[in-house]
């Protein structure tokens, strides 16, 4: 079962011989290693490049270990390069390599070398990758699989593939595992003995057990308003556990390096700016989630939220929460000011598009809920509601598109529809 992963292909496609080295990030097991060495692999041999120009080294094979020095490594590569003509150099989990970024500045200093690498920790986020590079890293952050890309390779109806989706996530290696309780085990599994195994590991972590707690209470609480402050005052009560919120911090800060979570700030649409707290957290993974909670609160809306999210993402979105300030009065004639909340702002370039996401809107009631922010934008940009079952994507008669969670994720122009 081959998964297309097209959206990548094309980055690294359009950032060849750019000069720079191309790093690709993204959290464990999301198929960074497959992007390079399969799928771009066999893009460069369909382009005539010869297989003896492309050189692949895996830093966490046995095999490998020895490259993990430096000093074994780069005479080995300058070995390999033999005539003039364009060598590609793929490396993965770069981070095991001592002093990678001297090794990998000099590779690029030669004119016929092309570097790609893949790299998991926090050493390679996005504001890292230009520090460590000094201007010379590229990045491609890749997530695991789109409901598309899932939907690509699923043997089943729409429906069935989402229930899946949202349950099991779009961890590739979660597609070649057949039963339920195995899909299961796997995640729990993966969750416990490499993410977790490695947050500790990576940075000295003492108490696990809060760290375990910290993950138990985001995880439940995908996609609401919280902060440190309020989550600490949550263990005090709920744990009866004293844990600062510098700690729970630093926590929050270790998971999202890890690619696990991630952070949505609360944008003020009238006032151009942005609300320091609260903010919301999401999971990239929702397989991942679930099984954090041991299956047992899958909640639809928020679970739809979460992925709308994440595929914003994916198609290369800033996304934040819109708030909208609105002054009135009070039944007793008294001034009062009202935040309304547009689920997401997405900004890209010249674009932006305001999204509210609404499993189900049985009623009038329900539908001037979800339209009443996307009215007091004050702009012109594109206003959108995603449901559950919309059954054809159309224009209310305020001018706001609606359509179905399925015609949104399923076409990578829905936005312009």
């Amino acid at each position: 079962m081959e998964i297309k992963r097209d959206h990548y292909l094309e980055q690294l496609i359009s950032k060849m011989h750019n000069g720079l080295v191309k790093v690709v990030t993204g959290m464990r097991r999301c198929g960074k290693s497959y992007l390079l060495f399969n799928i771009f692999k066999e893009h460069l041999i369909s382009e005539g490049i010869d297989k003896n120009h492309i050189i692949e080294i895996s830093f966490d094979t046995f095999e490998s270990k020895k490259f993990c020095d430096p000093n074994v490594l780069y005479p080995h590569l300058k070995e390999s390069i033999k005539d003039e003509k364009m060598y590609y150099i793929l490396l993965d989990e770069v981070q095991l390599l001592s002093d990678f970024e001297a090794v990998l500045n000099s590779l690029i200093r030669m004119k016929n070398v092309d570097v790609y690498v893949t790299g998991s920790n926090a050493r390679f986020l996005s504001k890292d990758v230009i520090t460590e590079f000094r201007g010379r890293g590229d990045e491609i952050h890749m997530y695991p699989l789109s409901f598309a890309e899932f939907m690509s390779v699923y043997q089943g109806e729409k429906l069935d593939g989402w229930n899946e989706y949202m349950l099991y996530g779009g961890i590739p290696l979660v597609l070649n595992i057949s039963s339920p309780e195995q899909k299961v085990a796997f995640l729990k599994s993966l969750f416990e003995e490499t993410y977790i195994s490695d947050i500790i590991g990576r940075h000295n972590v003492r108490n696990k057990a809060e760290l375990e707690d910290l993950l138990n209470i985001i995880s439940s609480a995908i996609g609401s308003l919280t902060n440190p402050e309020k989550l600490s005052k949550t263990f005090k009560s709920v744990k009866n556990k004293n844990i600062s919120s510098n700690t729970i911090k630093r926590y929050i800060e270790y998971l999202s390096d890890s690619f696990l979570i991630d952070t949505a700030f609360r944008y003020d649409i009238k006032g151009r700016k942005y609300i320091g707290s609260p903010v919301k957290y999401y999971f990239n993974d929702m397989g991942l989630r679930n099984a954090r909670l041991n299956f047992r609160q899958i909640e639809e809306t928020h679970s739809m939220e979460n992925i709308i999210y994440n595929e914003l993402k994916i198609r290369g979105y800033n996304v934040d929460v819109g708030v909208i300030v609105q002054n009135g009065k009070d039944e007793n004639g008294s001034s009062i000011r009202k935040q309304l909340e547009i689920d997401f702002v997405c900004n890209k370039a010249s674009k932006r598009y305001y999204i509210q996401s609404a499993y189900a809107i049985p009623d009038e009631a329900k539908l001037m809920q979800e339209q009443r922010p996307l009215m007091l934008t004050g702009d012109f940009f594109k206003r959108i509601i995603i449901t559950r079952d919309t059954p054809v994507p159309h224009y209310s008669e305020s001018g706001i598109l609606n359509m179905s969670i399925y015609d949104f994720l399923l076409n990578k122009n829905s936005l312009d529809i």
